[in-house]
């Protein structure tokens, strides 16, 4: 009797996925193709991402044409040190990888942090197996209630889960209600940001001490992650590793382009 009943709530499960797949069934998160499973893409859209390989800049994680040995950085990491320790993302921000960032973004699509957050786990082993504390950047609170959810931090939640990682929502607060970045040049992104984030009194104790992985969807000049760095070891964290899903490569970065995140 008893092992009936505990197979009562297991099935009442499978017969809801089962309906669920009948009602909505898994869309590609690229081209919306009909798909075997939630968060897959079509084969077609996963020829065209673009994964961030080695070799790359040990700092940045901008990949180089070809192995320039151990160690070697990149020009952008060598003329302007960031405050980060080191910084990945799994794809490049262009075609598919793009549509996916707005798909979670602007179009509700929450169902796609969690195989987003897969990927980040393959580009940033390194950096998962070293933090203490996985952060998401966080939205000003009026721009929380407006957009009623934070991709960021449903992607770092995601990355914790899977990984195993602790994980705090709160640990840096946007303080500043800033404009968006879209459409801004890059030193426009840097005053726009300037001092708009803040580790709180309380927060402090969980930051201290700790290396902390900070989480985006997009890294576009690194403004953002740089600003939210500063905070953070202000906050007396030792120190901070970037992690994001899509990276705007150099020499790509447009500032007139509308959908520049």
């Amino acid at each position: 009797m008893t092992e009936r009943v505990s197979l009562i709530p297991a099935t009442v499960r499978a017969v809801a996925g089962w309906s669920a797949g009948i009602l909505f069934p898994p869309v590609c998160a690229g081209c919306r193709r009909h798909v075997s499973q939630p968060g897959a893409l079509c084969g077609a859209c996963w020829r065209s991402l673009r994964f961030l390989e080695k070799p790359w800049c040990e700092v940045m994680g901008t990949p180089f044409s070809h192995d320039m040995g151990q160690g070697f950085l990149s020009a952008e990491a060598i003329a302007n040190p960031p405050p980060f320790e080191r910084a990945r993302a799994a794809v490049a921000y262009t075609g598919v990888a793009r549509q996916i960032v707005q798909g979670l973004k602007f179009h509700d699509r929450t169902d796609l942090a969690r195989p987003m957050a897969q990927w980040m786990l393959r580009a940033g082993t390194e950096l998962v197996a070293d933090a203490d504390l996985v952060v998401p950047v966080p939205l000003h609170w009026r721009r929380f209630f407006s957009r009623r959810f934070n991709q960021s931090a449903d992607l770092a939640r995601s990355l914790a889960q899977l990984s195993g990682k602790p994980f705090s929502p709160t640990a840096v607060k946007r303080v500043k209600n800033t404009r968006q970045q879209v459409g801004l040049a890059a030193r426009e992104r840097e005053g726009n940001v300037r001092a708009a984030f803040r580790v709180s009194d309380e927060s402090e104790i969980e930051v201290a001490g700790k290396r902390i992985l900070l989480v985006d969807d997009v890294y576009t000049t690194g403004a953002t992650v740089s600003a939210v760095t500063r905070a953070l070891k202000k906050g007396g964290a030792s120190a901070v590793d970037v992690l994001t899903f899509a990276r705007v490569l150099p020499g790509d970065f447009r500032a007139d382009e509308t959908d520049t995140i």
